[in-house]
């Protein structure tokens, strides 16, 4: 099998779709699950934090340091899309798809832990947020030029409103 054209690579901030969602949700390995609204409340008793909602702000840090990490390690960006309380990013990469969600997902904690700091530090009681992603995510492969171009479509205008086609701002 020849190697993916790119990867269509998504995942939710912490605490706004958990397992038991009235929307359905995604159980690791055994896949899409009918909500269950005693499970929902197994998994919010379970939180340590309130679930994370993103401002603008944040989803510009978001984008610009996925743009930055794409450009030290030489992988090509084709979309990306941050939500208030998820993230799409099309991305063709020369490793495994988990690896990259990864990589992204940690610059990202500490681009926004960075940003936290900065807006709250001086404040009393001041605490640091610890999660801002869900524990996993997809990333699945795309195979052909067709793919790609619904996978960057579906990012840049399949969510709420259109967004900049230029992920390097």
């Amino acid at each position: 099998m020849a190697d993916p054209l790119a990867f269509f690579i998504t995942w939710s901030t912490y605490g706004t779709w958990l397992p038991g969602d009235e929307r359905g949700w995604i159980e690791y390995r055994r896949g899409w699950q009918l909500p269950n609204p005693v499970r929902q409340l197994e998994a919010e008793a379970a939180m340590t934090e309130n679930a994370c909602i993103l401002d603008s702000e944040q989803r510009e840090l978001v984008e610009r340091t996925i743009a930055d990490h794409c450009e030290k390690r030489a992988w090509q960006l084709h979309a990306v899309n941050c939500r208030t309380n998820h993230l799409h990013v099309v991305v063709s990469a020369n490793c495994h798809p988990k690896k990259v969600r990864a990589q992204f997902k940690a610059w990202c904690t500490r681009r926004l832990k960075e940003l936290d700091v900065t807006r709250n530090g001086n404040r009393p009681g001041f605490v640091v947020r610890e999660n801002w992603w869900a524990e996993r995510g997809s990333g699945r492969y795309i195979n052909n030029e067709s793919g790609l171009e619904a996978a960057v479509i579906y990012v840049i205008d399949g969510q709420d409103k259109p967004r900049d086609t230029n992920p390097k701002r």
